[in-house]
């Protein structure tokens, strides 16, 4: 499950940013072998975090809901300051719920993606 509940926390694992219901990953241009020829990291962010507002809602949660955010990146150097940027419009600042984060570069995610969150959020 991409949600699991536990009292009033609620912990969503391994979000990407792949379009739900396919395999399609948005800002991500793949050769015949499957091999990444070139991604767009400003479009997965902001695929990933949509995909982080629908698992919280299915669950009963909200944006505002979120405490907590550890992000994977496999290239911290190129996509953390595109990355860092997007962030704030969505986490930082008035109005917004402003999580405790931690941001870690890894070698490679499980599929062809440059991010990937796992997020904590208190409901109830």
């Amino acid at each position: 499950p991409h949600a699991k509940r536990v009292g009033e926390l609620l912990f969503l694992s391994g979000i990407g940013p792949r379009k739900r219901g396919s395999k399609e990953i948005p800002g991500v241009t793949l050769d015949s072998a499957g091999n990444v020829v070139s991604y767009d990291i400003e479009t997965q962010c902001r695929a990933v975090f949509e995909n982080v507002r629908l698992v919280l809602e299915d669950a009963g949660a909200t944006w505002q809901d979120i405490i907590d955010v550890t992000v994977f990146l496999t290239n911290m150097k190129k996509d953390f300051p595109i990355y860092n940027r997007i962030y704030a419009e969505y986490f930082a600042g008035p109005g917004k719920p402003n999580p405790t984060r931690t941001t870690i570069e890894v070698g490679a995610l499980p599929t062809p993606i440059a991010i990937e969150l796992k997020v904590i959020a208190a409901v109830g």
